[in-house]
């Protein structure tokens, strides 16, 4: 596996959380970067941005890391939706991502200025001096921007709509996860989940047990699922309880990966010297259960 330098600090955790998925397709298949690069159309440096955390990298580029890793694309998707959202939504003043290279993702920039530029407006491409402003050209901006906004307002319609249902896949995905992951499902759990109770904080406990050698706090017995910032279930109980017999408080231990949570991992795996990401994968579920 590739020693990646640690993203920065300062980064979105559902940023964060998109980077790191890609990075780990990026080994799982023992790519270097010109390999990716001729394999997806972008070049080695604007991967090397991409995932260095510089920038968000475009949805096609995902996708195209998705078919080389033979993953199901909608989750990854998913979570580059949520990044580019969280991209949008930085403090004003923020550095911008940096542009794209000349001549290498040229689709790239050919997308941006049909966008820009559906009217066959070449003047916003190519900046007029004031001075040769004509009245006509004033008048003309008028209209313009009106359909600038309209457009824009329609696009941020359809990507709240995109988010929800991304959401939904998330959440359908993640209860699949903890079926498979976890402990067996006790009898009549089919008929719970036919008329399922009111939406409570489910109430989680730590009972630990030592068995062929490794830690189990009777929540679920995963090693190798990836558990992350935003995710909830059994598996983050039993993250939460591993982390407190390992001394380090995750706060509550309520099923939900947030802040507090995600501290308590970055700190035990630099405690544990591992890659620190937040992220639980199999190296921290070994060491945790260690």
């Amino acid at each position: 596996m590739s020693r990646w330098k640690a993203l920065p600090a300062e980064l979105d955790p559902r940023v964060r959380q998109l980077l790191v998925r890609l990075r780990r397709l990026k080994d799982h298949n023992g790519l270097t970067m010109r390999q990716l690069a001729a394999r997806t159309g972008y070049s080695a440096k604007s991967w090397e941005r991409y995932l260095s955390g510089r920038s968000v990298p475009p949805r096609d580029a995902v996708e195209a890391m998705a078919r080389i890793g033979g993953e199901d694309p909608t989750r990854l998707l998913a979570l580059h939706e949520v990044a580019v959202a969280a991209r949008r939504d930085r403090p004003q003043g923020a550095p911008e991502q940096d542009a794209p290279e000349q001549g290498v993702t040229e689709h790239v920039l050919t997308e941006t200025v049909m966008t820009d530029a559906g009217q066959s407006d070449v003047a916003a491409v190519a900046p007029v001096p004031e001075q040769v402003t004509t009245s006509a050209t004033r008048a003309a901006e008028g209209p313009r921007i009106s359909r600038r906004a309209l457009s824009i307002a329609l696009v941020s319609g359809s990507v709240a709509l995109v988010l929800a249902a991304s959401a939904a896949v998330l959440v359908a995905v993640r209860i699949m996860d903890d079926d498979k992951g976890g402990a067996p499902a006790p009898a009549g759990h089919a008929a719970a989940t036919a008329s399922p109770p009111p939406a409570t904080k489910a109430a989680y406990s730590c009972h630990l047990e030592r068995a062929g050698g490794h830690w189990y706090a009777g929540n679920s017995r995963a090693t190798d699922s990836t558990v992350a910032y935003g995710d909830s279930g059994p598996q983050v109980a039993e993250v939460q309880c591993l982390l407190r017999r390992a001394g380090i408080s995750p706060g509550g231990i309520d099923g939900m990966f947030g802040p507090l949570t995600m501290g308590a991992v970055e700190r035990f795996q630099r405690q544990a010297h591992l890659d620190v990401d937040g992220i639980v994968g199999p190296h921290t579920w070994k060491a945790l259960r260690g």
